[in-house]
């Protein structure tokens, strides 16, 4: 197609942790948090040009052809989204899409890992009818999150998935550009007549899909070199191991114009990846051993030291507010040491009210769980305040216009707590500086974050430690109790076989 082209372009995003209490009802997707609320029409262009988000990539891409913006929505990641929230954002996104016809094609900025209380492929059912609204000939194409558990639906429904190549997510735009060089492709030949899709073996565990490190790094970059006549695109996408489905966990998909070339392409992938699965692992320390060579290494060293407190990652449905790692500090007496976002609203109102300088008796954090996870109660001091409305500078998220709610930094000892009402995960150092900490003049910072907190931290850290601390994420996929994950899958590289429970009689 040579001629302008009329395009839909829509947005909806979740990254749903089964194993977590609560629910992400409507209201939280409306809510302005670490990212916008839900926007709608030409509202979309209004917060989404040139910020970090793939659709943002997309419309730069796509200059000079009509884009017809429906809505864009993101529950970030958290616990079941409610049937209610789901039907609710689908059904006025595929209205808007029936409103909009005709089209010549439809973007989607969707995640991959979403789970509702009705739908365990929620992706695959958004999917399906967007499908049944514009028609088999109307191409569809798709930006998805790095760890998407991609099904059959998915790609059934699908013309190309577009997955980020990074974690942290630094390409989340160049997602966009390349999602749009896929659709402009797509204009011009058609729609693909092949699809593949290969589901790994084994479930790797956040930690270990870091693409700064092997084998993570080398899987993307094969998937990158893989050429086979007449294949659009090919991707690998790390899965979200806390998403209960069937198909949970690493995928490659291709998309090419002919069933051969998609599965000569998938194949050739899959058999790389297999190859690498004893690789796919690093060190990870209890919290007080991490503690320890912290403030040995932060002795002599010019630059802090990071601690992953991946565990209590809010951006894999950890609730941001355990206390294991800050108690250990505190235990050790460590000096210079910063731990953020934690996410108490209670404390930061109580700090505000008290004003900068008092002193405020609490009990931090712990009020989410899980077991065995308690408040840390004492006097602190109030050393900052703030009102979280910011803007992000790092490369995992920068330029966003965000509003955490009342913030706080509170001291305890040598150690300072960054506080916020809503939770982010640690992935920028924005909202630090926002409460008056310098992240590189620190010795030790405790971040609450699993891998994106690299991009921006990992540049000035003298050392980084993956810490296992208690939390809602974890790490041994072996602890889950999946119900719906197919039969035999490995929990974690060359571990155990997944083993369906049986049927209460």
């Amino acid at each position: 197609m040579s001629e302008p082209a009329r395009i839909a372009v829509g947005g909806f995003h979740h990254e749903t942790n089964c194993f977590v209490a609560g629910r992400t009802d409507f209201a939280h997707f409306l809510s302005h948090r670490d990212r916008p609320p839900l926007i709608r029409g030409a509202e979309l262009f209004k917060w989404l040009a040139n910020t970090s988000f793939a659709m943002s990539g997309f419309i730069e891409a796509m200059q000079g052809h009509e884009l017809v913006p429906l809505l864009w929505t993101s529950g970030g990641a958290g616990p079941l989204v409610t049937s209610e929230a789901f039907e609710r954002i689908a059904a006025e996104l595929v209205g808007r899409l029936s409103l909009a016809l005709p089209v010549d094609a439809v973007y989607l900025d969707l995640h991959g890992a979403m789970v509702t209380e009705d739908f365990e492929d929620a992706e695959g059912e958004l999917l399906r009818r967007v499908r049944a609204t514009v028609g088999n000939d109307i191409p569809v194409v798709v930006s998805l999150d790095y760890h998407a558990n991609v099904t059959p639906s998915m790609v059934e429904h699908s013309d190309a998935l577009v997955g980020y190549l990074t974690y942290p997510h630094v390409d989340r735009k160049e997602t966009g550009a390349r999602a749009a060089a896929v659709a402009k492709e797509v204009l011009r030949r058609g729609r693909p007549s092949g699809r593949a899709l290969r589901k790994s073996p084994f479930l790797i565990s956040l930690n270990f899909q870091c693409t700064l490190q092997q084998p993570s790094k080398g899987v993307v970059e094969r998937a990158q070199a893989v050429r086979t006549d007449g294949l659009l695109h090919l991707c690998y996408l790390a899965g979200f191991p806390p998403s209960d489905l069937f198909y949970c966990g690493p995928a490659v998909v291709a998309h090419a114009y002919s069933q051969q070339a998609a599965d000569d392409a998938a194949d050739e992938l899959m058999k790389f990846i297999a190859s690498k699965e004893a690789e796919f692992a690093q060190p990870l320390l209890q919290p007080e051993e991490a503690v320890r060579l912290a403030m040995e290494i932060a002795a002599t060293a010019d630059k802090p030291v990071v601690l992953a407190d991946t565990q209590d990652n809010p951006g894999c449905g950890g609730t941001a507010d355990t206390t294991g790692l800050l108690a250990a500090l505190v235990n050790a007496n460590a000096q210079a040491a910063v731990v953020g976002i934690l996410h108490d609203p209670e404390a930061a109102a109580a700090a505000h009210a008290a004003g900068v300088g008092a002193t405020v008796t609490l009990a931090l954090g712990g009020k989410s769980g899980p077991d065995g996870v308690s408040p840390l109660a004492a006097t602190y001091r109030v050393l900052q305040v703030g009102d979280g409305k910011l803007r992000t500078t790092g490369p995992a998220a920068g330029g966003r216009d965000i509003d955490l709610g009342p913030m706080a930094l509170l001291g305890l000892g040598g150690v300072s707590v960054v506080v916020s009402s809503k939770r982010m995960q640690a992935f920028d150092q924005a909202p630090f500086r926002h409460v008056g900490v310098e992240p590189a003049r620190q010795k030790i910072l405790a971040l609450k974050s699993t891998v994106h907190f690299r991009a921006d931290f990992e540049p000035i850290a003298a050392r980084v430690f993956v810490v296992i601390a208690p939390g809602a994420h974890l790490v041994d996929a072996t602890r889950y109790p999946y119900r719906r994950l197919r039969r035999g899958v490995r929990l974690n590289p060359l571990g155990p076989p997944f083993e369906p429970p049986r049927a209460s009689s």
